[in-house]
């Protein structure tokens, strides 16, 4: 048991087995990338829109699960899997269209739940209705990136909404019922660690069910590459973010269930920090770290909205 509730436990506990998440690729852009706000994505973002790991969007959705699922099953064996619809915004794009991709993965046999990565600001009535629909056959859960609450850094990174736009597609989801994940970035340049736990702070007051904690990764061909070869800005080290996870986790709301602890950029795009490359390494560290702290204890603090 982890003194924090995470996302294995949680599924166990939910599905009854362990489910393992199959990456698809659905062919969608994002609006920070075809003109209608920007043409080169948030600053951070690869050309592959954090698909990397995703499936080939030449297939058919049915096609990129069973891919997947034979890719998995010689290391992980399972029987049922999460279909994490992940590279760019994958609520962009005609209703019609996304309820044909969704169905497809929604009547795969061996899928348990829809995972869908988006933005808030890509989420019209009928693109919520659709969602609050298929919610009623399997559950559906939908990952907004926020990265920040903070808008002078959301303005530096390009993320292309204001904050009240974020709280309007949280409160639009839960009316619907349906299970809203945040995406958090720690170490976005500028950001002190007391910025950070604010952010944490202010999620803790909205009905959301889960939380991303991503480490800030610097990947090649990327402005925020450029920007780090002209400023050198710091770069947490992993002492420093293995002390800001905890701290994180801390004030978390207990009954959010923690999706991830750190992220793996890829390997051959990785600039820094360069010990992240080994993830296995840097959750032990973690979760060693916890361990040996006397002094976890599962705090949370309320903070009033």
């Amino acid at each position: 048991m982890r003194p924090y509730n995470s996302l294995n436990e949680s599924i166990q506990a939910r599905f009854g087995e362990k489910l393992y998440k199959l990456t698809l690729n659905i062919g969608c852009t994002c609006p920070n990338r075809d003109g209608t706000l920007g043409t080169r994505g948030c600053i951070f973002c690869s050309a592959g829109g954090s698909g990397e790991f995703a499936g080939d969007p030449t297939l058919s959705v049915t096609d990129q699960i069973e891919a997947g699922i034979r890719s998995l099953k010689a290391k992980r064996p399972a029987t049922r899997y999460i279909a994490y619809f992940q590279a760019y915004t994958n609520t962009y794009a005609p209703a019609d269209y996304l309820e044909s991709v969704y169905r497809e993965a929604l009547n795969h046999p061996k899928v348990a739940a829809l995972s869908i990565a988006t933005r808030p600001d890509c989420l019209p009535p009928e693109v919520l209705n659709l969602l609050a629909d298929l919610n009623q056959e399997k559950p559906v859960w939908v990952e907004l990136g926020l990265q920040t609450i903070h808008e002078e850094t959301a303005v530096f990174i390009r993320r292309g909404y204001p904050l009240p736009v974020f709280h309007e597609a949280v409160k639009a989801l839960h009316a619907r019922g349906l299970e809203i994940i945040v995406h958090v970035i720690l170490g976005l340049p500028g950001e002190t660690k007391e910025m950070m736990l604010n952010t944490i702070h202010y999620l803790n007051t909205l009905p959301i069910q889960g939380i991303k904690l991503q480490l800030l990764h610097i990947l090649t061909q990327t402005d925020l590459a450029a920007y780090y070869r002209e400023t050198n800005f710091h770069i947490l080290t992993q002492e420093e973010y293995t002390d800001l996870i905890i701290s994180c986790l801390e004030i978390c709301r207990p009954d959010l269930v923690i999706h991830r602890l750190t992220g793996d950029g890829p390997k051959d795009l990785l600039i820094a920090p360069t010990w992240s490359a080994k993830k296995r390494q840097v959750l032990n560290t973690i979760h060693k770290e916890l361990k040996q702290r006397n002094t976890w204890q599962g705090k949370y603090y309320q903070v009033k909205p």
